[in-house]
């Protein structure tokens, strides 16, 4: 839970000032990048959180590899996070930023779980009826699960939309096992 705080915080600081600076999208951009290469490359992330690894060393990293890819103000921002320690916290500092930036941005991002993969243009369908629905932009993001057998289920955020087969089965499965009718009559 620790953590977890301190990775929102630096996220929150990190926006914040992307904004005063004007750099909001390229920030967004560099995060995005930052996080796909810590989550490619295993050696990359144990290196750059390993306590025994000089601070001067992890910058050098980072500036051999992001100096030409990335902001200055994100550039910078690495830097004070290896100066302030702060390493391991950097997957969770990544993810915190995008949700700062989702919310500012009223973007959302929805898994659809269905038996079958969705012809893209169904898809599309079910992306513009969420968005209608949450007055937001969605980030659809499809999961096959053969399991549900038909139908869908739509997560977004903390709400869930369930409506498959094997949800139905499920939800009749338990109307049946309640006892209506009283013993002894």
């Amino acid at each position: 839970m620790k953590n977890a705080k301190l990775s929102g915080r630096y996220a929150k600081a990190l926006y914040d000032f992307s904004i005063e600076q004007n750099a909001e999208e390229s920030v967004y951009q560099d995060i995005l990048l930052l996080q796909r290469v810590f989550n490619e490359n295993r050696d990359l992330r144990k290196v750059i959180e390993s306590p025994i690894i000089v601070a001067a060393k992890k910058e050098a990293i980072f500036k051999a590899l992001f100096e030409d890819k990335v902001s200055p103000v994100t550039l910078g921002f690495l830097n004070l996070i290896i100066l302030k320690r702060r390493e391991p916290a950097l997957a969770g500092i990544f993810e915190n930023f995008i949700k700062c930036y989702y919310e500012k941005h009223k973007i959302r991002c929805a898994v659809v779980t269905t038996a079958v993969e969705l012809a893209p243009e169904m898809a599309e369908k079910v992306k513009k009826m969420l968005e209608e629905q949450t007055e937001s932009t969605i980030i659809l993001k499809q999961v096959v699960d053969p399991k549900i057998i038909g139908g869908l289920v739509v997560r977004i955020d903390d709400f869930l939309f369930d409506a498959s087969i094997i949800g139905q089965i499920n939800r009749l499965k338990s109307e049946f096992s309640q006892n209506l009718y009283q013993v002894g009559f």
